[in-house]
């Protein structure tokens, strides 16, 4: 275990002493501080170099200090830092005519753009859209989901830990089980289910007994259902290819509205720019933040359907936040949009995830603990079980992501770290998130690191064939 310099030592001993551990920080048994960054690393207090595979929860997709985003930020800090939001100002206006413009290439639809400053704050001014549009106060989601930590976003967060503390939540969400095909909530498997789990979300409106729609007028006490179309923190989860449209229809017939958080997943992070067009179906709103700025500035919003935003439907005051369409925020959107628009990166995004996956898997064959790799463009998951391929293992996840952020892991005569994230049910997988420009060196690098960890943890190397599992996991 590396010891601390002095400096970190008196930084931690201030940080114990005056920062609250009401934050994430402390989930770590010992916090690391970090002092630079730069593409896909970041850099300790002694200057050792840490691969991210990570880039902040896919918050940095385009590297640590773009020089194009960052000159972006530059100019507006000398031009117009600071605006009150009740005022327009130029970047503000584009960045809403190309995310819209983006939404009519994606999903053949008009719509506008609302912003606020952060993924939770995007999500509550959601909730009040869809609560003024239907009336209704009811949402389904699913488990697995993580919407965000404000009170009306932890609502539809599926997790109790985050609800507990704060008493009685009223307007709980109705949690649907995630098409989760490795860990199937129903003990199906792909290859002979015909979908169950969508047959069971259907069976829910049979009755009136079910609870959830008044049979005589066809009116569903739901108002919308918020969904990932990949799953985030539950684990970077790929639903199989045509679940979405099942589902959609049984939305469309109770008209029930479809709400897409892309929070995490938008911004081609699985190689389209919205994850859910690689599913075939249209949302009423879809909700993103995070990679907008590439992580330069708090920035996120809203985009809906003409007919719900519109200034007759969603006047003046519906909803307002300080430092909404902040100017600095809005600039590094907007050069963010341009940067992605280069059909050269989309197609080193889907490169990469490719090349980066086929990787993984040999990984995947060299240990048996390594139950899952799977994933879409650059959202890649490693689901970490016992040596039977499939038993949850969090206390290996758990080792490996400690040891990564130690710094002393040899690359070419030098000190490297590794800086992974946890997701999952179990908190068993690793999820990838990698730079956009992750080179190919990088990725090598990468494997190396795991397979030294992997190998430092475990004590059977694979031999045949996988154990008894549940079925292949479907691919997009």
């Amino acid at each position: 275990m590396p010891t601390e310099s002095k400096l970190e030592k008196i930084l931690l001993t201030e940080e114990s002493r005056y920062c609250s551990y009401g934050d994430s920080v402390h989930y770590l048994k010992r916090p690391k501080i970090f002092s630079e960054c730069n593409g896909s690393y970041l850099y300790d207090c002694r200057g050792t170099p840490y691969l991210d595979l990570q880039m902040w929860y896919s918050a940095v997709n385009l590297g640590y200090k773009n020089k194009r985003v960052n000159d972006a930020v530059k100019n507006q800090i000398d031009r117009l830092p600071q605006l009150a939001s009740q005022y327009l100002h130029r970047e503000k206006i584009e960045l809403s005519g190309c995310i819209s413009r983006q939404m009519q290439r994606s999903f053949q639809a008009k719509g506008r753009v609302h912003f606020n400053v952060g993924g939770s704050q995007a999500i509550e001014d959601s909730i009040k859209l869809m609560r003024k549009t239907t009336g209704k106060t009811q949402f389904f989601a699913f488990q697995g989901s993580y919407h965000g930590r404000t009170i009306g976003a932890t609502e539809i967060t599926s997790s109790y830990r985050y609800r507990r503390p704060y008493g009685h939540f009223s307007n709980r969400a109705q949690f649907i089980p995630y098409p989760y095909c490795f860990r199937c909530h129903y003990g199906k498997r792909f290859d002979s289910c015909k979908y169950y789990c969508v047959a069971q979300f259907e069976r829910l409106f049979e009755t009136e007994y079910n609870s959830m729609v008044d049979t005589k007028t066809g009116e569903c006490e739901f108002a919308a259902f918020y969904i990932e179309a990949i799953q985030g923190t539950g684990g970077y989860v790929i639903p199989p290819p045509d679940y979405f449209r099942r589902i959609k229809r049984t939305l469309d017939h109770f008209r029930i509205y479809l709400v897409d958080d892309e929070i995490q997943m938008g911004f081609y992070r699985t190689g389209r720019f919205w994850a859910l067009e690689h599913f075939g179906i249209r949302p009423d709103v879809v909700v993103f933040g995070k990679s907008l700025t590439n992580g330069m500035n708090p920035l996120s919003g809203f985009w809906a359907k003409e007919e719900l935003v519109n200034p007759k439907a969603f006047p003046p005051g519906s909803t307002h936040s300080t430092f909404s369409s902040n100017p600095i925020g809005t600039a590094a959107g907007l050069e963010v949009m341009k940067l992605l628009q280069e059909k050269i990166l989309i197609r080193q995004i889907n490169d990469s995830g490719k090349k980066f996956i086929n990787m993984l898997k040999k990984l995947q064959k060299k240990y048996k603990e390594i139950g899952d790799v799977s994933g879409v463009g650059l959202a890649i998951r490693l689901e970490i079980c016992e040596k039977d391929g499939i038993t949850p293992n969090r206390q290996l996840v758990d080792q490996i992501f400690q040891a990564g952020l130690d710094g002393d892991l040899q690359y070419k005569g030098k000190k490297y770290g590794l800086v992974l994230d946890v997701g999952g049910y179990y908190k068993n997988v690793f999820t990838l998130a990698p730079s956009f420009y992750i080179t190919d060196e990088e990725m090598g690098m990468a494997y190396k690191f795991l397979d030294e960890l992997f190998s430092r943890f475990t004590t059977s190397k694979r031999k045949g064939k996988r154990g008894k599992g549940k079925g292949d996991v479907p691919r997009v």
